[in-house]
């Protein structure tokens, strides 16, 4: 990634700032205004930092969800008929609504990674706090965060021991067996290491809250950018199509 010009931002700017942007988004009517919204938002994704090439490789998994709409709402979707497959029939307002679709995601996804995926966790967890998003959801969020990333290189120690010993994967009864064992001993490992954090929490007076920091203040940085949002979404809910 290159240099991030979104970095002087608070993280409260940039989850409101989001928020605010995908509203807009999907606010939006139409494949033009849905290409402008992607223009733009590919924009956004570059200030931060991000390369095409990075773009592209974590936008891949959302194109793949997004071609079944074109499987789907072209043959669905009443219309005027562009094409005919046997018994089945697409339409060209059914082809319309896949690429609005389409498109309004992928801006959504792009808004996500310029304003949201270049932020620590923790910093997230701890702005989500000082918004005063419900507690219990901001513990979640963060213990998660914390203790996923454990279970997951838990899980490839248990991958590489398997391998060692000559496991080779398959549709046999014994792979198949192999895997169930495997996640078997996901799911013991992280009861095990939920009441060893547990036991860990009492011992440290755990008071059913965990500690947030002082909010800093918002900066000239913020207020430009959230002045620039609050424009953005304006146009679009008054009438960019």
């Amino acid at each position: 990634m290159s240099r991030d010009l979104l970095a002087p931002l608070d993280p409260r700017t940039r989850l409101l700032g989001a928020l605010a942007l995908i509203l807009a988004v999907l606010s939006l009517d139409g494949p033009a205004a849905g290409l402008l919204a992607v223009a733009a938002a590919f924009g956004l994704a570059l200030a931060a930092g991000w390369r095409p090439a990075g773009l592209a490789r974590r936008l891949v998994h959302v194109e793949g969800i997004m071609a079944a709409l074109f499987l789907v709402l072209p043959f669905t979707t009443p219309g005027t008929t562009v094409l005919h497959l046997g018994p089945l029939t697409a339409t060209s307002d059914g082809l319309l609504l896949a690429l609005g679709l389409m498109l309004r995601v992928t801006a959504s996804a792009l808004i996500v990674l310029a304003l949201l995926a270049t932020v620590e966790p923790i910093r997230l967890g701890q702005a989500l706090a000082r918004l005063r998003t419900p507690v219990r959801l901001v513990q979640l969020l963060l213990l998660v965060l914390r203790y996923g990333a454990l279970l997951r290189a838990e899980l490839r120690r248990m991958r590489e021991a398997a391998r060692a010993r000559g496991f080779r994967g398959g549709l046999s009864i014994h792979a198949l067996r192999s895997f169930g064992w495997l996640a078997g001993m996901t799911l013991v490992r992280a009861l095990e290491r939920a009441e060893r954090v547990e036991e860990g929490m009492r011992l440290r007076l755990w008071q059913g809250a965990l500690p947030v920091a002082a909010p800093g203040r918002l900066g000239r940085a913020d207020a430009a950018f959230g002045t620039g949002v609050l424009a953005l979404a304006l146009l679009a809910v008054i009438g960019i199509r």
